[in-house]
């Protein structure tokens, strides 16, 4: 009937995004949050046995981008997502077995026997267990390369352009979720229960997800779930573009082909966006502990550390409203999806620069530097939000989960290279005793990497505005 009132189920939708997005960082974290206290004494780790486990889980993960996103356009929404956080829970329950099996192959019985150890059994147990641990880290990074390609997808199935941001914008909230939540429930589960439970329990929240999913997902034209009314607000860019009469029948869409995405300047502006910003991110989320503890001698397991880390990620929770700018700019102004989102990002490039100041200010209090890499962190995922839409905005749906990818591996690459330099800079910094800027040794190494991290977001978006100066959607002939 007409006046139908719409119904809201692209909202259920989204939380379930969410709540993947969530369940997705978590399970990225339970090793760094177990392996310095339970992992490292029972295997005989050092960092380098450490280091390279996350870099070679970098790379995989930022390789699996590439081709996750063609995968998930290929097998559909539906079974591309399931197949995704299926691999990656079982990939982060397989850590538990890593214990068993190189029990297994140095003929001990407990972890007491292992942690007694002692000569050339040593060197055995770190080597074979750092490789058990890398088999199962390469899994989780297979199936967590779906992702946000598979997300996207989905945002981009069940939202108008105008919105798109915005719902991009909650469920990768679930990543400063995922972070918050990690520090106060994991080391708590290792402690409990031993180090293998904390990757069992949190490794099978993604079945559980799956099992939801299953039933909750169809694509918005099939759901029971969704009526006319909602139907016509999610497809209303068709109409309003003029790429199909109001009465039309919708044809079947044109593939395009995986080489094909790379002859689009698009294409190359999200990859440089990307590749400029992703491992600012990353940086935060794996150094701000160590920052605390080198700089300030805080530790992550006190007090004062947990409340520094959780005020950093809950700071950056203000990236909700990050994915609603956009929206305001289009009802306002009546500007194109892309002109809006450009206009939301070059604002939050500029917020960054605030890190800029996290060194100088962190003279006075260590409150100081995690409040300004918050907001840092906040205006990451306010750009990551609006950077990932611009695909939607130009590609048709069955390029976006593919672009979306190729972006992610480029991010990746981005994010291993300043992570890597990041590391020798600290190291040499420190060994040298470097200055910048009134600052001596790691301090000064630190400034520097905020200082590429404070430009990084400028740079990124000129490149952007260079490669696509204006709207232009990208149509399959």
């Amino acid at each position: 009937k007409t006046g139908e009132k719409m119904t809201n189920y692209r909202w259920t939708i989204c939380a379930m995004l969410f709540f993947a997005t969530t369940v997705n960082y978590l399970d990225r974290q339970v090793l760094s949050l177990t392996w310095d206290e339970f992992i490292k004494p029972e295997f005989h780790w050092n960092e380098v046995h450490y280091g390279t486990i996350t870099s070679v889980f970098s790379i995989v993960y930022a390789i699996c981008m590439l081709f996750a996103g063609r995968f998930v356009d290929w097998m559909g929404t539906k079974k591309g997502y399931l197949w995704a956080i299926g691999v990656w829970s079982a990939g982060a329950c397989m850590h538990a077995l890593c214990g068993i099996v190189t029990e297994q192959y140095v003929g001990m019985h407990s972890a007491a026997e292992l942690m007694a150890a002692t000569g050339d059994v040593v060197v055995v147990l770190a080597t074979v267990s750092m490789y058990c641990f890398l088999a199962a880290r390469c899994i989780l990074a297979l199936g967590e390369a779906g992702n946000f390609p598979a997300a996207i997808k989905v945002t981009a199935e069940y939202f108008p352009k105008k919105d798109r941001a915005y719902a991009t914008s909650i469920f990768n909230a679930g990543a400063s979720i995922g972070a918050l939540i990690a520090p106060v429930s994991i080391p708590l589960l290792a402690k409990a229960w031993g180090w293998e439970m904390a990757f069992i329990v949190i490794g099978a929240l993604g079945f559980i997800w799956m099992g939801m999913w299953v039933f909750m997902y169809t694509s918005p034209d099939k759901s029971k779930h969704v009526n006319k009314a909602e139907l016509d607000y999610i497809e209303q860019d068709k109409f309003e573009e003029g790429e199909i009469p109001a009465n039309a029948e919708v044809k079947e869409e044109k593939k395009m082909s995986f080489l094909q995405c790379f002859t689009y300047k698009q294409t190359w502006a999200f990859a440089a966006g990307k590749f400029m910003t992703d491992g600012v991110w990353w940086f935060f989320l794996f150094w701000t502990p160590s920052y605390l503890n080198t700089q300030f001698d805080i530790k992550t397991s006190d007090g004062l550390g947990m409340a520094l880390i959780f005020t950093l990620y809950a700071v950056t929770m203000l990236s909700i409203y990050g994915g609603k700018l956009p929206t305001i700019f289009i009802n306002k102004t009546g500007m194109n999806p892309y002109a809006a989102r450009m206009k939301a990002m070059l604002i939050f490039a500029f917020f960054p620069l605030l890190v800029l100041l996290a060194q100088p200010l962190g003279t006075i209090s260590p409150w100081f530097p995690v409040i300004m890499i918050g907001i840092g962190g906040a205006a990451h995922q306010s750009w990551s939000a609006n950077i990932f839409s611009t695909v939607g905005d130009m590609f048709p749906k069955s390029a976006i989960a593919t672009v979306t990818g190729i972006g992610g591996m480029a991010g990746g690459v981005g994010s291993m290279i300043l992570q890597k330099v990041a590391g020798n800079l600290f190291v040499y910094a420190d060994a040298t005793q470097m200055t910048f800027m009134g600052f001596t040794g790691k301090p000064a190494g630190y400034f520097i990497i905020f200082c590429v991290c404070a430009v990084a977001y400028l740079i990124g978006w000129t490149i952007m505005k260079i490669l696509v100066p204006k709207y232009k959607v990208i149509v399959l002939e």
